[in-house]
């Protein structure tokens, strides 16, 4: 299986935040997949017309960090029961959206899928697509919360995700903590 995955939950610059604060993610690059248009510009992609979704190219080191841990934080910081839309984000361009580098990931991602929908009353509307062709998106929203944190999106969109992300964490180490305890 190849360390690598396409995941798409709403506005790029969002999940690039979460990824890039993930312990064993090497690498997150904002841009495209998913459509129709060879080497699409952001205002192409916005436009609703390209058919690409705007997405994140996530490597990582599988001896750091589970695929099934990243996917589940995927599904923990979007909503993908949402179709074409994340939030106040509407279009095509939002949608939840899971690129597989290779067919092996599709068994794990079907089955992280069954085990989510498990937790939400509305069925989950992800885009699976194998091996589709990712567009780098332009270097002004390459690692975008990091150079623009005090603007008002990445304050009220952008940071409450990240920190639902640190209360997560928190709470699975204190589930770890727990349970080594003895009763």
């Amino acid at each position: 299986m190849k360390n690598s995955i396409l995941l798409g939950g709403g506005c790029f610059w969002c999940l690039e935040a979460v990824y890039q604060k993930l312990p064993g993610v090497t690498q997150v690059t904002s841009g495209y997949a998913g459509g129709q248009l060879v080497d699409p510009t952001y205002q192409q992609v916005c436009s609703g017309q390209s058919g690409h979704a705007e997405v994140v190219a996530i490597n990582w080191q599988p001896k750091q960090l589970a695929l099934e841990t990243l996917l589940t934080v995927f599904f923990e910081v979007h909503d993908p029961t949402s179709l074409n839309r994340q939030g106040n984000d509407i279009g095509t361009q939002y949608r939840s959206f899971i690129g597989l580098s290779d067919t092996d990931q599709r068994l794990l991602v079907e089955n992280t899928i069954k085990t989510q929908q498990a937790k939400l009353a509305n069925p989950i509307v992800t885009e699976i697509q194998l091996n589709p062709i990712f567009y780098p998106a332009e270097a002004s929203h390459q690692s975008y919360y990091r150079q623009h944190q005090s603007q008002p999106y990445c304050q009220l969109t952008i940071k409450p995700k990240l920190d639902k992300l640190l209360k997560l964490a928190q709470a699975r180490e204190n589930d770890l903590e727990g349970g080594d305890t003895p009763s």
